[in-house]
């Protein structure tokens, strides 16, 4: 495999990189997106899903009929970055923590790769999607019409993986990404002083603290163990330090639910409103709950993940498919694409010595050796699935 990436092409992921953008105001982003694509002579529509862009290519064969789509992530996350390169974000408080600069990248060098060789029968898709980080990105390309007004047969997706090292491609039919929710949970209480009259008192505290205990139960008494789940809280705030007496009106609390499969993961949300209703009726509370869906599960069609095996295959050798390769509890936009369209996501390893750090660390970077097996993949994802059509 080579590591070798176009000089240019690393230059224009630098520059994405020093100017992140979150979700749905991806201007500049998509105008260098653009940009891009006028050089190269691509038909695109932007505005789609807000700030996503689609291009195609048409192929010069006769008698294909089959459309592909290839997808990229956009936009940035709201976190400071310590990585110390010389590229780093020079937007405070916002960076590159996922390697969406690095995805956008590579979809323009397979952009590249396809209009200067249009030897093949068919349609690709280019499918530039912003707002990926849990706002809904997807959700809004598709409410736009995506897939009516470009019509594919199959679409797939990378994603950067740094717990798999450089060579290594993570693909497994089924669910390979679970579904999540956001969980937000208010207690209503009545407040007092802690020493005079915590009788007197409807205790949000206490009752937070019941809350954790049962809701981190749920998974262990409540759900199959062979459906993997999880239901974590991860954040509580409640009164005032300063106040170390006073017993506060209320408390919040907030988390994810995660689940492989939409009955695990219903049956989460049920345990985790039957225990919020009981702990109502046993102090005389008042909680309120709120499960946002944040992300559909993340499942590969049987089809398009063979082709996409093959194309693994075929460019970097049986070897480079991880084996044993397990789902992931992390939560991918691009879910809502495969409940619409048949598709498949991959892992692409990204670890080496340099690249240590996960996705969402503020050290993070991602690792420019695999921009080009990247835009490779892409290449072939694209060119076995038009070949299916001949």
């Amino acid at each position: 495999m080579s590591d070798d990436a176009p000089t240019h092409l690393v230059a224009l992921r630098h520059a994405l990189h020093e100017n992140p953008e979150l979700g749905f105001e991806e201007q500049m982003t998509s105008d260098r997106v653009c940009a891009h694509l006028d050089e190269l002579g691509v038909e695109y529509e932007r505005g789609i899903g807000v700030t996503g862009i689609v291009a195609w290519v048409q192929g010069e064969q006769p008698g294909g009929s089959i459309r592909v789509g290839l997808r990229a992530d956009m936009d940035a996350l709201p976190i400071h970055e310590t990585s110390g390169v010389a590229h780093a974000s020079k937007v405070d408080g916002r960076m590159h923590a996922c390697g969406h600069d690095g995805h956008t990248t590579m979809l323009l060098g397979a952009v590249e790769h396809f209009a200067a060789h249009r030897d093949f029968a068919g349609t690709i898709y280019f499918i530039f999607q912003p707002a990926e980080e849990g706002v809904g990105g997807a959700s809004a390309m598709i409410a736009d019409g995506l897939f009516e007004r470009y019509p594919m047969d199959t679409v797939y997706a990378l994603h950067n993986w740094p717990a798999l090292p450089i060579g290594q491609f993570g693909l497994i039919e089924g669910p390979i990404m679970a579904g999540g929710d956001r969980v937000d949970i208010t207690i209503h209480g009545r407040g007092g002083h802690g020493g005079l009259n915590p009788h007197g008192c409807i205790d949000p505290v206490r009752i937070a603290g019941d809350l954790i205990t049962q809701a981190h139960a749920i998974v262990g008494r409540d759900i199959d163990p062979l459906a993997p789940a999880v239901l974590s809280l991860c954040s509580i705030q409640a009164g005032d330090l300063a106040g170390f007496a006073v017993i506060p009106d209320t408390a919040r609390l907030s988390g994810t639910l995660r689940a492989l499969d939409n009955d695990t993961r219903e049956k989460l949300r049920e345990r985790l409103r039957a225990i919020c209703a009981g702990l109502e009726a046993n102090y005389g509370a008042t909680i309120e709950l709120s499960i946002e869906d944040k992300f559909s599960v993340t499942y590969n069609h049987a089809g398009p993940t063979a082709t996409a095996r093959a194309a693994i295959a075929s460019t970097f050798g049986e070897a480079a498919l991880a084996p044993n390769y397990p789902p992931c509890m992390g939560g991918e936009d691009f879910s809502y694409m495969l409940d619409v369209c048949p598709g498949a996501y991959i892992h692409v390893g990204s670890g080496d010595d340099t690249h240590t750090h996960g996705l969402h660390h503020p050290a993070y970077d991602f690792n420019d050796r695999i921009m080009a097996p990247g835009i490779s993949l892409f290449v072939q994802l694209a060119r076995n699935t038009l070949a299916q059509g001949a």
